[in-house]
Formats: structure tokens, sequence, C-alpha cells
């Protein structure tokens, strides 16, 4: 037994220990809290709830998908301009005013993604959307030119196609008349086009389910990561990596992986057969080409900047004042002293061509593009549809457009004709902002950033988030915004809106670089479904549960009915 001295001796040790202990641990917080004493001092002037101890207002993010987001967006009402929120120690902030907005994303400094995005790096790696520095500016130099509008006027005839089969698709749901989620379908629709258009590979070299295959794992893998964005334990990696939901996680992206994979190694392998083909005809045509230039060049230029002037006229998912690195001159192009290529095509040459990219870097960009690109206007079409079940009115007008210009034919759609469907674009726009497919965009400051419409200056190593979808609701920009209005894009109207005021597809350096391609497609296919069918009444949207699980979707799914307006004859 332990005499009581020896007791006394070893309380003694236990408590100068302890006491230690927490010297050192008052210390190292007061550390921590000095060394971020200018974020908080900068803080203190952003308004926003006041928060609990240590969890901040963690708890706001912690519910249903449905409950997290319209209780986010309800903010706004209290706080229009910016809001403030901590989470734990992070510290968010929320900024809905069009000039701040510009401050941020029209920054070439501002250009990091903020650290949610970090959980797209098992399925998207290094890609577009999550990349940042040196890596970023060069992949988009390198891909932008990819989806140039000459580039894009060539899929026309593949929009035409697999509309076409959607169009054949959706004749069982017309036939019973009952409500389906439309979002299935359109999920598929998008993915294919996708394989056939940016990433060229021929639909005879696909699976027949490969599509819808590849939209289900999306869908499942945005599941979870809107678990791991909403409920705080499942954040950290090690507790994540040892649950079902990681598990899960490694299933479906092995459906999206086989997918990207199989497509880069068949247009690999189509590249090095016909290499020294195409190495042959393109000297003679590089010849051609030196010997025309010189006397083609005036001409060509003129002609190009009357054809620019009409397609001007179609907007393109932003503001007509706003330009990007996909506004470029057309003349290098039709001239072909810049040779442009589609996208996977050109990044299988640029790797084989001075190490411009690697294969690790071109499955990256594929994966990027293949979600970025489908579950976008996937989403957006099925928003559309929706609508029109919701306003007759408007589908009537859409019907009468397409009908003036299509009568009873079953011809494609051409590129002019998608210049003439003026009522339906400003249809597409207003859908696209009442219904941005991204609600939100997140940037990481690395430096300290003063904000355009007041006094107040946002601290570094903040998270700040555009929130887009109350932007576009701003009744100081938008009369009776929440009301589905597509005279909200005539000209008169808009002509002196904030640029900043309508971005569904981001804006600035780090804009959606397939913008273009999505506005083409989600006109070709939308103008060819309301060809054949008619969206009939359903759910009003003030009543429709939303979540931004990633991308904006329904929450108690795209519900509608259709019936046809006439049969589809298998000819252009």
């Amino acid at each position: 037994m332990l005499t009581p001295a020896v007791k006394e001796v070893g309380s003694g040790y236990t408590a100068t220990f302890l006491s230690l202990l927490f010297g050192v641990a008052v210390a190292l917080v007061a550390y921590y809290r000095m060394s971020r004493r200018r974020l908080y001092q900068l803080a203190a002037d952003i308004p926003g709830p006041t928060g609990y101890p240590l969890l901040g207002n963690a708890l706001e993010f912690v519910g249903s998908p449905n409950d997290v987001f319209t209780r986010i967006v309800n903010k706004g009402d209290t706080y229009k301009n910016m809001l403030r929120m901590w989470i734990g120690p992070r510290l968010l902030v929320f900024i809905y005013k069009p000039d701040d907005v510009e401050v941020l994303l029209s920054s070439s400094q501002h250009i990091n993604k903020g650290q949610d995005y970090d959980f797209f790096r098992p399925w998207l790696g290094n890609g577009l959307l999550i990349s940042g520095g040196d890596t970023w500016r060069r992949h988009r130099k390198l891909i932008a030119p990819t989806f140039h509008l000459n580039i894009l006027k060539s899929f026309i005839d593949l929009f035409n196609a697999n509309s076409r089969m959607l169009v054949t698709r959706l004749k069982k749901e017309s036939a019973t008349r009952r409500e389906f989620d439309v979002h299935d379908y359109m999920s598929e629709c998008t993915v294919e086009t996708l394989l056939e258009t940016v990433m060229g590979l021929d639909k005879t070299t696909q699976n027949e389910t490969s599509g819808y295959d590849y939209a289900m794992a999306v869908m499942k893998v945005c599941d979870i990561l809107h678990l791991r964005h909403t409920k705080m334990w499942l954040r950290p990696d090690f507790i994540f990596n040892m649950t079902k939901h990681s598990k899960e996680q490694d299933l479906h992206l092995n459906t999206i992986h086989s997918l990207t994979t199989n497509v880069m190694n068949k247009k690999k392998e189509n590249y090095f057969q016909s290499k020294n083909s195409i190495n042959g005809s393109a000297q003679k045509e590089k010849t051609v080409v030196e010997t025309n230039n010189a006397k083609n060049k005036t001409e060509t230029k003129k002609k190009t900047d009357a054809k620019n002037g009409e397609e001007s006229k179609f907007s393109y998912g932003q503001a007509a004042g706003l330009k990007d690195d996909l506004d470029v001159d057309d003349v290098d192009f039709v001239l072909g002293e810049k040779k442009r290529m589609a996208f996977l095509d050109l990044m299988i040459e640029s790797s084989q061509d001075g190490n411009l990219i690697t294969d690790k870097e071109i499955k990256e960009q594929v994966d990027t593009i293949m979600f970025e690109g489908h579950d976008t206007t996937a989403a957006a079409t099925s928003f559309f549809m929706c609508l029109m079940g919701c306003r007759p009115d408007i589908q009537e007008k859409c019907l009468q457009e397409v009908d003036s210009l299509f009568g009873d034919s079953d011809r494609y759609i051409t590129f002019e004709d998608t210049l003439e469907l003026k009522y339906l674009e400003r249809c597409i726009m207003e859908t696209l902002r009442l219904f941005p497919p991204v609600p939100l965009i997140s940037r990481q400051l690395e430096e300290e950033m003063r904000l355009s419409s007041c006094d107040v200056v946002i601290p570094k190593k903040t998270t700040v988030v555009v929130g887009t979808y109350r932007i576009h609701r701003r009744e100081d920009i938008y009369p009776n915004p929440d009301h589905f209005d597509p005279d909200n894009f005539l000209p008169e109207r808009s002509a002196n809106r904030h640029y900043y005021s309508f971005i569904p597809f981001s804006a600035g350096p780090r804009s959606c670089v397939g913008r273009k391609y999505a506005m083409l497609k989600l006109k070709v296919i939308l103008a060819t479904v309301l060809r054949y069918y008619k969206v009939l009444p359903g759910l009003h949207y003030d009543k429709w549960k939303l979540q931004a699980d990633i991308i904006l979707k329904r929450t108690d799914g795209f519900m509608c009915r259709i019936e046809s307006r006439r049969d589809y004859n298998a000819k252009k």
C-alpha cells in the first residue's frame, strides 16, 4: 500500500502536469487567435447571425437537402447583400450584389476554388473544375479553343440525331400520359450527346446502356458528396473512409471511370491508326492554305464580321456585354492559320506533340467535361420541361414559334434555325435565371478582397460564396423576381442590367468553358421535343422542393406529363 506521503507527492505531480497541460492549451489557443486577429477584426464588420461557441453556424447546414437549401436561401431575406457564417473556425461570406460579384469573378487573382471542391478529387482529380494556379491557366488555354463556335456548328447534326432518339424514348410516356421523371431521359440524352460530340466516340462503339448507367452513377456520387457537405462528421477522410458511403462511392466511381477510360482508349487507338494518313494530307492542306491566305484574308474577314454580327444576337448564357476566351475572332479558324480541333482529339494530339498534357491529366479533364457537360444541361432541360407544364400560355408561344419555323416537316434543325428561335431562347434564359444549374459558386481567397458596393474588406483564407440563386431573384434587378417571365430578356429590358446580375455559367476567367456548347445543345434538344410533344399541366413551380447537391435539382423529382402532338417520321 502507498503511504499518505507518496499519495500526496503523486497527486502533486498530477496537479502540476494538468496545470502545465492547461497552460500549454491556453497558450496555443491564444496564439491561434492572435494569428487570426486580422480575420476576426474584418469578419466583425460583415453582417451575419450569431453562432454557438466552437460550432459557429454549423447547425444551419444540418438537415435534409431541401431543408438546408431553403434555410440558407432564406437568410438572404434578412441579409440582402452579404452574409457572414462560421462553420467552426472556417469563415464563409455569401455575396449577392452584382458589383461585388464582379470584383470576385472578374479577378485573375481570386481563381482558386473553395475547399468544398476537394471532395471531388477522387472523381475529377485535378481537372478544370478544381485546379488552380498555373495548372488551371495552362489547361484552360489548351481546352477553351475546342469549344469555339465553329467547332460547335459541326455538332449540330449529332445534336439533332440524339434529340430524335430522345423523342423516340419519350413515346412510351406520351402513350400513357402518366407522370414520370423527365430528368432520367434528359441525363441519358446529354451523356450520349457528349460522347459523340466532344469526345468524338461513334455511337456504334458505345455500349447500349453506357449513357444511362453513367448518368445514374453520377447522380449517386452527387448524393454522397452532398452528404459530406451537410454532415460534419463525414467531412474528415479517415472517418468517411470507414463508412458504407465510401464503399458506395468507390462502386459508382468505378462505373464512371470505366466509361471515361474506355472513351480515352478508343480515341487513342483511332488516333494512332489514322496518324500517318492525317500527316500526309496535312502537308498538302498546309501548302494550299499558305498559297491562298494572302488573297483570301480580307474577303474572309468581311464575311466573318457580317456573320458574327448576326450570331451576336444569340445569347450564349450570359449578358451580351460580357466577353471571355470563348469569344475570339473567327478569321484564323476559317483561314486555317490556327487549327482548331474537338476536345478529346486535341487533348490526345497535345499529349504526343510536346507533352503539353499527360495521359493522367487528359483523363481528369475527360471526367470533368463529362460531368459538367451533361449534368448541368440535363438539369436545365428538365426544369424547362416542368416549367412548360406550369405555364401553358408560355408553352403555347413556344409551340407557335417552333411550328412557324418547321411546320409539319421532320427536317433537322440547322444552326441558322437556332438564331430564329428567339422566344425559345428567352424561355431558356428565364429558366436559367430562376433555376441556375449551379446555384452557388465559391472561391478561396489567398489575399484580402475589398468589396465595391460598401467599405468592407473580406479577409484572406475566407471562402467567398456567390449566391447565384439569390442574385437572379433580386427585386431591384428583376421586377416580380419569382415569376417566370421570358420578357425579362427582351433587349430593351436587359440593356441597362448589370453584366453580373445574370451568371448561370459563372463569368470572368473561370466562366464555364462549355457555355456556348450548352446553350446550343439546349436549343436543339428542346426545340426538337416541342415539335413532337406537349407538356401537360403539372405542379406549380412555387411548390417545388429544391436541393443544391452541387447541381440544382428538384428534391421531389422532375415530374411531368406529356402528350404527342404528331408522330415522328425518322427523316431529316
